[in-house]
């Protein structure tokens, strides 16, 4: 049993942004930028919305648009979905969520949605909530019909993690240390939870395929094979973006009692937050490098350990988009050749949970990764927070 990939795509805006462009607003040169990040150019939403972006990345996931990947012939029907998780920083309204606005434009009646903040490791904790929720329905599927009782859950058997972003709305386009590095853009997996019972039979939709004879071949079976989460407190505001309403002002005195007369002792503390409220994103860039390198390094091999495999058996690793130094430095650390790894970073920049999952659809549409390989997927991003999976395609 597992949580089998059959679905991916990815979405850019129109407007690409060259390193020449940026020297004419900020103190900075192609030569400058290049060898530091390994950047050309980068996307920037001007007419497109976050929604946009993860719409048009889920429709290319499903099949119902061209430009995606599918593990098997036809498209998927939306309203086939039972979950739609979307990790993103930048949805286009607190609520609904942006999940749920990309559930009304693609038709995803029967999806339960909602988004995840955890940064640019947004696709490793999409993808590892996905299948952990996924296990968790069918283990209650199990004992229903042990016990001849209901379900105690939903019923989830497909899950579409898109995590979309625009990045270019929390930098500060005067700051070169970050206006450099981000871009704007969406991917997204659509997850598909084979039982042993549906392998031979195929996917939930009983149509057959090729993941569903693999599932009959048990060890070889596709799906995400292991995952690995962390978190490390990020005391000296490492990587940080203050929330855009924390200013905002409220018609009550901060005296320390609230109209009941309890003590609110957070008081003073939020109001000293307030004022030094910062609308961008901010980041010490040594400090970043040395947690993402550390982290990168960590969570692949701890991955890797659950799966029972060794980087020997990974075929494409597909990391997040950071800093193609910090890739470099962990695949040297790692011995590793820079071939086994997808950089996209020099044409789409960061974009955050985004970039992990528009790496790996870009190895699929290419042909790096077939059915039967392996791909690990790492990521690392404020909160601090970093993960792994190890996936079978």
């Amino acid at each position: 049993m597992g949580s089998v990939i059959i679905g991916s795509g990815r979405a850019l805006p129109a407007r690409i942004v060259t390193n020449d462009e940026l020297s004419e607003i900020v103190d900075t040169t192609d030569e400058w930028i290049v060898p530091r990040t390994g950047i050309h150019t980068r996307h920037v939403a001007i007419e497109e919305t976050c929604t946009d972006l993860g719409t048009q990345a889920a429709l290319r996931a499903l099949g119902l648009e061209e430009g995606g990947w599918q593990r098997e012939a036809g498209a998927i029907d939306a309203a086939s979905l039972d979950m739609i998780i979307c990790p993103t920083l930048t949805a286009d309204t607190h609520f609904p969520s942006e999940a749920a606005r990309i559930r009304e434009r693609i038709g995803a009646t029967n999806a339960v949605c909602y988004d995840m903040s955890c940064a640019c490791s947004g696709c490793v904790y999409g993808l590892s909530t996905a299948d952990l929720i996924m296990a968790g329905a069918a283990f209650a599927r199990l004992e229903a019909a042990r016990t001849g009782g209901p379900m105690r859950c939903n019923d989830v058997r497909r899950v579409l993690v898109v995590a979309a972003e625009r990045l270019s709305k929390l930098v500060d386009w005067e700051e070169r240390a970050t206006c450099i590095l981000f871009g704007d853009g969406a991917g997204a997996v659509m997850l598909e939870w084979r039982d042993e019972a549906e392998a031979g039979a195929g996917g939930a939709d009983g149509t057959a395929g090729a993941a569903g004879a693999a599932g009959a071949a048990g060890a070889d079976a596709p799906g995400i094979l292991s995952s690995y989460m962390e978190n490390t407190d990020d005391v000296d505001r490492t990587l940080w973006c203050d929330s855009a309403f924390a200013s905002r002002e409220v018609p009550f005195a901060a005296d320390g009692t609230t109209a009941a007369g309890t003590s609110t002792t957070d008081a003073p503390r939020l109001a000293a937050a307030d004022a030094e409220s910062d609308p961008y994103m901010r980041m010490a860039g040594q400090a970043v490098f040395k947690f993402a390198t550390s982290a990168m390094i960590r969570c692949t091999e701890e991955a890797l350990t659950r799966a029972g495999l060794t980087t020997d058996d990974v075929t494409l690793f597909t990391p997040h988009q950071a800093n193609e130094r910090i890739i470099r430095y962990a695949a040297k650390k790692m011995g590793l050749p820079m071939e086994r790894f997808q950089v996209i970073i020099d044409h789409v920049g960061n974009v955050s949970g985004a970039s992990a999952l528009i790496a790996l659809n870009e190895a699929l549409c290419e042909g790096k990764l077939q059915p039967g390989d392996i791909a690990c997927m790492t990521a690392f991003g404020g909160g601090l927070t970093a993960g792994s999976c190890v996936i079978r395609i």
